[in-house]
């Protein structure tokens, strides 16, 4: 099992070429194709149902900024990984707002990432509730590269939580070509008696386990609180020196909002460190 597409989202925000930068070396550790896909912020059914007149110059004028925008994101992108030497890849323009164009695009790839959104950095491409909409639309598994922080590294030292659920099972499975290569794995299991059905006699024995097969070096640790998971799981996280965390994304979209599970909605908003999430 391994990664041979990887989806990155570019722009021009501050924390783009981290994005880069880390899909690049995932890609070059995993001989995989890259692809960097910048998106002009124009839905493509505008396009699609000819709603667009070239006679306005107003509009003509704003449709070419934000074409330029996703050029030089483009150019930024293709510099960056011919520097660090990407084998295979390829970068893209796309007619579309950020969940439309990459969430599409998503689809006939293997992992896809994403910035966390940045209130205080608003983009014209990019709608506030991009990434939960990835991770709930998109039938991949996302990386999301928080807006502040500095990281040298990601999925050296993953922290999972594993509550046994289906959404944490496929973020797990999603995760493993990643979590093979980690100098170790930690699973955190908080508040075991609220289902006590779905860990066993011994909570995290079948999950580590089953990592172990996969020649994955884990460790297990149980924790009961009484604040908040998502914040529990962040403060363990910062204790254990995470890099990343990897967990199941909860939820569900009403059109287009998105109503996201408590945990879920904690982690998005206020994470520290790269989350691997999956739906």
């Amino acid at each position: 099992m391994s990664y041979k597409t990887i989806l990155v989202h570019v722009d021009e925000s501050d924390r783009s070429s981290l994005r880069v930068k880390f899909a690049a070396e995932i890609a070059c550790t995993e001989d995989a194709h890259l692809i960097g896909t910048a998106v002009t912020g124009v839905s493509r059914f505008i396009y699609q149902d000819g709603n667009i007149s070239a006679s306005d110059p107003n509009l003509t004028i704003h449709l070419n900024f934000l074409r330029e925008r996703a050029e030089k994101a483009i150019d930024e992108f293709n510099k960056m990984v011919d520097h660090i030497g990407v084998r295979s890849y390829e970068s893209s323009i796309a007619n579309d707002e950020a969940g439309g164009g990459i969430g599409l695009q998503a689809r006939y790839s293997d992992l896809v990432i994403v910035g966390q959104t940045n209130r205080d950095e608003p983009s014209p491409s990019v709608l506030p509730d991009f990434p939960e909409y990835i991770v709930m639309n998109s039938g991949r598994p996302a990386l999301i590269i928080p807006y502040a922080g500095d990281f040298h590294s990601v999925a050296k030292r993953p922290l999972i939580s594993w509550d046994a659920s289906r959404e944490a099972t496929r973020a797990v499975t999603d995760a493993i070509p990643l979590l093979k290569k980690a100098d170790l794995v930690q699973v955190a299991i908080f508040n075991t008696k609220s289902t006590p059905d779905a860990h066993g006699e011994q909570p995290g024995a079948d999950i580590a386990l089953y990592l172990a097969r996969h020649g994955i070096k884990v460790e297990v640790s149980v924790h009961k609180t009484s604040t908040d998971i998502g914040n529990a799981l962040l403060s363990l996280a910062h204790d254990l020196d995470s890099d990343m965390i990897v967990m199941g994304g909860y939820g569900h979209s009403r059109f287009r909002e998105m109503i996201m599970g408590g945990v879920t909605r904690t982690i998005l908003e206020s994470m520290t460190v790269p989350v691997f999430m999956s739906h």
